[in-house]
């Protein structure tokens, strides 16, 4: 382990520290309690700290004691990126190389596409609960629906989990169809959730009497918060709804421009960084009628109020690790799971959004569409889905036990299978070869520690590259570099190579001009797909027919 080691002397004993933690000779256990948040679907430029004028002065504050990552990527949309930061291996390895709901004719029953977090990895909450920490999960889980897929039997003590990968925010348990959703409670089914449930309130307050019930117990947690929101659909408590009014007449094109110039002004982006274009697709705001403006702006109030609401529960939790003096032993990681959803599903019965003064209420589905979306992905290329940087560059704020300095920035290439190698690291857990008395895939993540106490400026070196696939899009990133193939009509369906360092938006393909570069990277290419067994579908939800 490298966290941040150093040597005291107690008389005339020399004591290791790992992380600023006693060495497991110690009779108290002192190593850092660990927070793990995920918000599900936030853009990359919503959070005030990386330029957006939501109101999220809980993260914020973390971003200002804290490191923020500028270039820390995650999977192209839920579950297949949910496998990778709960396992530390790359998604086909995980058993999610497609959502189970869209796992194409010829993935189906083959290993990588089984569809939930399978026994060829090791999950981290399975490997700290070995190590004597007391683990703790809330939110969504996506990640397999039979009882021996459960939180409860991949290493949570306490879990209050929507099982499935999305559905109401409120109590009514309503799924895309209306269909009821399956909820657990520390491993049981339940019937219904508390009256008045709301999705961040709730998950928010399960942890809390997680952490209260196991206090003193002399044992450090892990605690994993998974939020179901920002998430569609965009549902509110009453005193809510209204929060944004009228902050978004001024329309997407504005409100875009606003955010890009701040995030230059913070130092998130280059002065001169590159802009993706609005979609052609996509209408300028003054021509739209005034009926649709009214529409599409009260879509982006209902969702930055879920951001904010978001934060303020996030708030609580972190005023609840003060108040019981255990805020200064906490290593506390907050990321979104992927990019902002760009997509409108036509929702019928029983979801009913006729009448636009009850959107936000129980029983509306509100989505805000592929505008807002490049909103919230700030200057980049497409969104949620996509293995372009709008689907997969996300905010990540590290804050807590073992970094060093406030407000940095830092602009490591890292990668969510970095969060499990770091949350090991930290807790001094090794990674294992075999687990439950099996190989396992071996831990594609680096520990970000280096970067965390402000050693080392990036845990990678030019030549490392990393793989992505999904919906048979794929990418390669080396250094700088980016390999990118987005099939029709997103993209040719060809290679394309950009330099992310001059042109981060993706807008000028320099394969023809750099022909070496393009053949490397396809060699990576190639041999990430073996590695990891990659079979590209027959048939994609985003593509208009198999590449």
């Amino acid at each position: 382990m490298i966290f941040n080691k150093v040597w005291r002397k107690a008389g005339q004993s020399a004591v290791c520290i790992v992380f600023g933690l006693a060495s497991v000779a110690s009779a108290q256990d002192t190593r850092p309690n660990i927070l793990l948040i995920v918000a599900d679907d936030a853009g990359y430029a919503d959070l005030g700290s990386f330029g957006g004028e939501i109101e999220t002065p809980n993260l914020d504050a973390l971003a200002a004691v804290g490191v923020r990552f500028t270039q820390f990527t995650a999977g192209a949309t839920c579950s297949p990126s949910r496998s990778m930061l709960l396992s530390g291996a790359d998604n086909h390895s995980a058993g999610l190389g497609a959502m189970a709901e869209f796992t194409a004719s010829n993935q189906a029953g083959k290993p990588g596409y089984e569809g939930y977090l399978t026994d060829r990895v090791a999950p981290v909450a399975a490997l700290l609960k070995d190590a004597g920490y007391d683990t703790f999960m809330a939110g969504k889980w996506h990640m397999g629906e039979e009882p021996d897929q459960f939180p409860a039997a991949r290493g949570f003590l306490r879990d209050l989990t929507l099982i499935p990968g999305g559905g109401s925010h409120f109590d009514d348990m309503w799924g895309a169809k209306g269909e009821r959703q399956l909820y657990t409670y520390n491993g049981e089914p339940i019937k219904a959730l508390r009256p008045g449930f709301h999705s961040s309130v709730d998950y928010t307050a399960a942890i809390i009497d997680n952490i209260a019930e196991f206090r003193n117990d002399g044992k450090p947690f892990f605690a994993y918060l998974a939020l179901q929101a920002p998430h569609d659909p965009f549902q509110l408590p009453a005193d809510w709804r209204d929060r944004y009014r009228g902050r978004y007449d001024q329309g997407y094109d504005a409100i875009r421009a606003k955010r890009i110039e701040r995030m230059q002004a913070l130092g998130i982006l280059e002065p001169e960084a590159t802009v993706f274009p609005r979609l052609r697709s996509v209408a300028a705001w003054t021509d739209l009628t005034e009926a649709e403006r009214k529409e599409s702006a009260r879509r982006m109030e209902l969702y930055a109020a879920m951001v904010e609401h978001m934060d303020a529960n996030i708030g609580r939790l972190i005023g609840y690790l003060k108040t019981a003096g255990i805020y200064d032993n906490t290593l506390i990681i907050f990321l979104s799971d992927n990019g902002p959803e760009g997509n409108i599903a036509t929702m019928g019965p029983p979801w009913d959004n006729s009448r636009l003064e009850d959107w936000g209420k129980a029983g509306t589905f509100i989505q805000y569409g592929p505008a807002w979306a490049q909103v919230s992905a700030g200057p980049f290329r497409m969104f949620k889905g996509f293995m372009s940087e709008g689907g997969i560059r996300v905010p990540m704020i590290v804050s807590g036990r073992g970094v060093e300095g406030s407000g940095r920035i830092s602009a490591a290439f890292s990668h969510i299978t970095d969060v499990p190698a770091t949350i090991l690291d930290a807790a001094g857990v090794p990674y294992p070869e075999t687990f439950d008395g099996h190989p396992i895939a071996p831990l594609q993540g680096k520990s970000l520690a280096p970067v965390l106490s402000n050693t080392s400026e990036a845990v990678r070196t030019p030549a490392d590259w990393i793989g992505w696939e999904l919906f048979g899009n794929r990418a390669v990133r080396m250094g700088d570099w980016k390999l990118l193939s987005l099939c029709t009509p997103f993209g040719t369906g060809d290679w394309q190579l950009y330099n992310l360092q001059a042109d981060p938006a993706e807008t000028r393909d320099l394969a023809a001009e750099q022909p070496e570069i393009t053949a490397q990277m396809i060699a990576h290419w190639n041999e990430y797909a073996q590695a990891n067994k990659v079979i590209l579908p027959d048939a994609s939800p985003l593509c208009r027919a198999a590449e």
